[in-house]
């Protein structure tokens, strides 16, 4: 059983002191609390706090894989100074997403080996955080026929599973990212804060709404 480093009575304070007027200048109606991470998944993960969210706005925080909930507890993180082998000490969840995303990813761990050991094929997962590669190679370690490693580098490291004693394949091209034009405000809809440009169809250089432009030199 790993020690607790970081007490709820030290810790917690201080992660509730920078997160209350960083969730209040965004705007954000958002409860926090922080309370031990004891039992939460202790084959998996053994945080010494679990840092939860709740409030009207918590399904902003879950969009798009959870991005704000990842980005709240990075900025955590980073202000309160924790080196990066603590992180895993101090865990952000909100509506129980990482207990339910824990499970997907044994599942997917699961049908990966059963592919692997099918096919002889190497399987690469998509690139993901520290933690959740973590989780896979934590669910694959029973396995007497396959090894599961991290390749790649920065945000596009993933985890790939292959027979045991097969050579290491090329890794997959990183995924090229559309710009995102388009997000999801607070307020409802697309738009990035415009109320939905995008859904007004191309707009031509000049066009605003005052009929066709004339060349002034005709």
């Amino acid at each position: 059983m790993s020690t607790v480093k970081y007490g709820l009575a030290e810790t917690g304070p201080r992660i509730e002191a920078f997160l209350a007027p960083v969730i209040a200048k965004a705007g954000f109606q958002l409860t926090v609390k922080v309370a031990s991470g004891a039992g939460v998944h202790p084959d998996f993960e053994t945080p010494d706090l679990m840092v939860r969210l709740s409030g009207p706005d918590v399904d902003l925080v879950l969009e798009n894989k959870a991005e704000l909930l990842l980005a709240l507890e990075h900025l955590t993180l980073e202000a309160l100074r924790l080196p990066a082998e603590d992180h895993s000490r101090i865990c952000f969840d909100a509506n129980d997403y990482r207990v339910l995303r824990v499970q997907e990813l044994r599942m997917s761990a699961q049908s990966a080996a059963e592919r692997v050991k099918k096919t002889g094929q190497a399987y690469f997962f998509n690139p993901m955080t520290s933690r959740e590669r973590r989780i896979l190679h934590l669910a694959l370690r029973e396995e007497k026929e396959l090894r599961s490693e991290s390749v790649g580098g920065g945000p596009f490291r993933q985890v790939c599973v292959l027979l045991l004693d097969a050579p290491m394949p090329p890794a997959p091209p990183p995924p090229v990212r559309q710009p995102d034009f388009v997000s999801r405000n607070k307020f409802g809809g697309p738009g990035g804060g415009r109320g939905g440009d995008r859904d007004r169809g191309p707009r031509r250089d000049g066009d605003r709404g005052r009929g066709p432009r004339r060349d002034s030199r005709s």
